[in-house]
């Protein structure tokens, strides 16, 4: 049973003219002008990792070559592979993937034989609201014992941590089953590990309650990205009986630009206003910094 667990630093990517021109040459044309029309440049950038994760991904485990993947979403958003058809045999079962960027990273989890999904969270302060004021807007989205869990860290920004790392598990299992908006949140529990989350290790321990009973046939995965950033993966079955073991939980892979594209090849013509529109939105928020100074 193979598995795949990719992460691209988005947050800190600077691509340089040649390097984002190539990159809106390897996606399909359609997500290129939605990718396009985002208005600030960290979005853009996500929404192009992410893209070029699953094409990656695509590509090289599955063996499709990049110029004949075609990527569609489902009406939930959920993406999936439309050409060519994946052609499954006992010995190459098939794969299920997901995807999720926010904060800083773009990340890809990838299963054979099993339900997948995946979300990235960064713990940061609320914007415009104290932490007991935006846990109070929140209060529907956990249970009772999951606020316990929340509130019962010692400082603000441990209780906010323990609340992504929530939140986290709820959207991947969400993810996985490929429902919307309008799942009931509070329908699934989590019962933490006792084990403490730390970078470079794969915590499977925590357990979900569905409707209030234990479900023991979905696996959790939780890793930290780095300090601020929970991953969550949600394992569960799939419409058919899975042959193999589940393999050791595996850390995420952090990819460069380079090994992001290592197997892309060019789908459209080179677009020269592509990149003025991204610099555009790049160099906005040093503007905005330099008319304020000068105001």
């Amino acid at each position: 049973m193979g598995s795949v667990r990719w992460a691209f630093r988005c947050g800190s990517w600077t691509p340089s003219r040649s390097d984002w021109l190539f990159a809106a040459r390897c996606v399909q044309r359609e997500e290129k002008d939605r990718i396009g029309q985002f208005v600030f440049a960290k979005d853009a950038k996500s929404a192009m990792a992410g893209r070029l994760l699953l094409r990656k991904f695509v590509c090289e485990r599955m063996g499709i070559p990049w110029s004949q993947i075609r990527l569609e979403r489902s009406l939930r958003g959920k993406p999936y592979l439309v050409a060519p058809l994946q052609v499954t045999t006992s010995s190459d079962p098939s794969w299920s993937f997901n995807l999720s960027h926010q904060g800083d990273y773009a990340v890809l989890a990838a299963q054979q034989e099993l339900q997948v999904g995946v979300d990235v969270m960064k713990t940061t302060m609320p914007g415009s609201s104290s932490v007991p004021e935006f846990f109070r807007i929140m209060t529907r989205q956990f249970t009772a014992h999951e606020w316990s869990t929340i509130q019962s860290a010692d400082s603000e920004h441990q209780q906010l941590a323990a609340f992504y790392r929530h939140w986290t598990l709820k959207e991947s299992f969400i993810k996985a089953i490929g429902t919307g908006l309008g799942f009931n949140l509070q329908r699934v529990e989590f019962h933490l590990s006792p084990e403490p989350l730390t970078q470079g290790s794969v915590l499977r321990q925590t357990k979900m309650h569905l409707d209030e009973e234990p479900e023991e046939k979905w696996i959790f995965e939780e890793s930290l990205l780095d300090a601020d950033h929970h991953v969550a993966v949600a394992l569960g079955p799939a419409d058919k009986a899975v042959s193999a073991p589940l393999p050791p939980p595996a850390t995420f892979t952090l990819l460069s630009f380079g090994e992001l594209i290592a197997s892309a090849s060019p789908l459209t013509e080179e677009d020269p206003a592509y990149w003025e529109g991204f610099r555009m939105k790049a160099e906005a928020p040093q503007r905005q910094r330099d008319t304020q100074i000068s105001g």
